[in-house]
């Protein structure tokens, strides 16, 4: 994988279940030396390019009180060589498996894509771990995930303030820079101080989940939502400062607007991460 032989995705949102992961119904059935695959996945990312993804499929019904058990992760094929331009005519998609490029309003330079699996056959070799485990094996890679998106949002946040900070410096309104006006300044350092204080809170939430911290779940998910939120709101506040060039492509702050919902909204909402906070951190009773 290092070196770009092997490229992988994950294949665990689906059409109807959304962020309720344990119902998932994509199926695989074990069969010799063998599984069997059907069912389909959404919002799958760079489907277009990988020679593998790391599906999570229902592999026998759960246990009684355990609904995460059942569920089990493969690392399966989709082509013998990532679908590159090296690779131009050698990639072809494996027996079983379609796949459809979602058009999206921003985040173009990767692809996500709607999965569909009709027979598809996955050696046995390709399980990872035990069978039935797959789920527990997904959560690990879940906290460093929002950690991940909560860097992206303040990435997002911080070009997007750059921007709008130069701007303000430069145009010049009643015979002085607009960024001399409390009510375009204000806002802009606003929008730094939310944006520092979710990085701190994002460097600390990537140690915890290094350090393997007890609580590690709990500050990833905030680290995610704080970061969203700061970054928002960054995005927003330059767009605004820019007036009527912040709806203009030429200025690039609209596109950094667009840009800063995936965070928002991905891998999973504002509102499931507050009900994880709330439950989890906060000792209520389950509000969903």
């Amino acid at each position: 994988m290092i070196d770009g032989h092997i490229r992988s995705c994950f294949g665990i949102t689906e059409p109807t279940t959304g962020s309720e992961t344990l119902n998932l119904t994509t199926k695989a059935v074990k069969r010799a030396y063998r599984y069997v695959v059907n069912g389909s996945k959404i919002w799958t990312s760079s489907a277009q390019v990988v020679s593998h993804m790391v599906l999570l499929a229902r592999t026998s019904e759960p246990e009684e009180g355990r609904r995460s058990s059942g569920l089990s992760l493969f690392f399966a094929p989709l082509r013998d060589v990532p679908n590159t331009p090296e690779n131009e005519g050698k990639a072809k998609l494996a027996k079983g498996v379609e796949m459809r490029r979602i058009a999206k309003m921003g985040g173009n330079a990767v692809d996500a894509n709607e999965v569909w699996f009709d027979d598809f056959e996955i050696p046995s070799s390709c399980l990872i771990g035990e069978e039935g485990k797959g789920f527990k094996y997904v959560l690990h890679g879940m906290n460093a995930e929002r950690c991940l998106l909560a860097g992206e949002a303040l990435g997002t946040g911080y070009a997007a303030l750059k921007r709008a900070v130069r701007y303000a410096g430069e145009k010049i309104v009643f015979g002085k820079p607009i960024g001399a006006m409390q009510a375009i300044q204000h806002p802009l350092a606003k929008a730094w101080a939310e944006l520092e204080a979710a990085r701190h809170l994002t460097y600390a939430a990537a140690r915890m989940y290094d350090d393997k911290a007890s609580d590690s779940g709990a500050q990833p998910n905030a680290a995610k939502y704080i970061a969203a939120e700061a970054g928002f709101r960054a995005c927003e506040t330059a767009v605004m400062t820019l007036g009527g060039m912040g709806y203009a492509k030429d200025y690039h702050v609209e596109r950094y607007f667009r840009e800063i919902l995936v965070p928002c909204l991905a891998p999973v909402s504002r509102e499931m991460i507050l009900n994880y906070l709330g439950q989890h951190v906060l000792g209520l009773p389950k509000s969903y």
